[in-house]
């Protein structure tokens, strides 16, 4: 008799927001996320409206009225729903995938979400953001670590970057 496929346990890596740029040749919002514990960037190109909604919370700019990211949160607390995570869990085609992983009466609900929404939420509740680390081993085997001296150019700074040399994120 054969054993059972066992699942593979998948490992997580803690990043946090090191900042915002602008990518130059697409002018679209780069979100760079940052190894907590060691010196891999991770980049990910999202939209300008997302990009508003985490600069806006990074800043700790509040407009009168709740923006959509911040209206989530008041639905959350007024519910009672923890939001514990915030997964990046694969990468498909170019495209990450994430979830956030609420809690709520000692049970945790897993919610797809755009990986740019499901951070947006957490650079607003404090919120841990993980990566799958085979995303990680992904994203860096894609075009960023391998197409040319450019985009080695561009690795290499990204692994070396500081937050002061961001600056501040305008759209």
């Amino acid at each position: 008799m054969s054993q059972p496929e066992k699942k593979v346990e998948e490992r997580w890596v803690e990043m946090e927001v090191k900042g915002l740029i602008l990518d130059p040749a697409s002018e679209t919002p780069v979100l760079l996320l940052r190894a907590v514990t060691g010196k891999v960037v991770l980049p990910i190109w999202i939209g300008q409206v997302e990009a508003n909604a985490i600069a806006m919370a990074l800043e700790g700019i509040r407009e009168p009225r709740p923006m959509t990211h911040d209206l989530m949160q008041g639905i959350l607390l007024e519910l009672g729903v923890e939001l514990r995570r915030v997964e990046i869990w694969a990468l498909r085609e170019g495209t990450f995938y994430g979830r956030l992983c609420l809690f709520r009466a000692e049970k945790e609900h897993l919610v797809d979400a755009r990986p740019s929404d499901a951070i947006a939420m957490s650079v607003r509740t404090g919120a841990p953001i993980l990566v799958a680390q085979t995303v990680i081993e992904e994203a860096l085997r894609g075009d960023l670590a391998t197409a040319g001296e450019e985009d080695e150019r561009l690795r290499e700074w990204l692994e070396k970057v500081r937050l002061e040399d961001l600056g501040k994120y305008t759209m």
